[in-house]
């Protein structure tokens, strides 16, 4: 897989990570319906927090190494 690939599965997976983060905060504070489901609203919109967090903060870190080591390839480079 090409670098150019590779990151732009990695921005994908961010992006569905925050809407993920943002989707279980609208579920959690603003939809009566789960709230009306009392603990299994809870879990729900806590998995897609968890989600989110889980897509979105590895792949950042990730994203920033490849980033990272290729301004390094491009600095020696002249």
């Amino acid at each position: 897989m090409s670098d150019a690939k590779l990151v732009l599965l990695l921005k994908i997976c961010i992006l569905i990570g925050i809407m993920l983060i943002f989707i279980g905060i609208y579920l959690h504070n603003f939809n009566d319906a789960i709230e009306k489901m009392g603990v299994t609203g809870i879990v729900i919109s806590a998995m897609c927090v968890a989600f989110g967090m889980i897509l979105s903060l590895p792949t950042k870190m990730y994203l920033t190494f490849i980033l990272v080591t290729r301004e390094a390839q491009a600095n020696r480079e002249p």
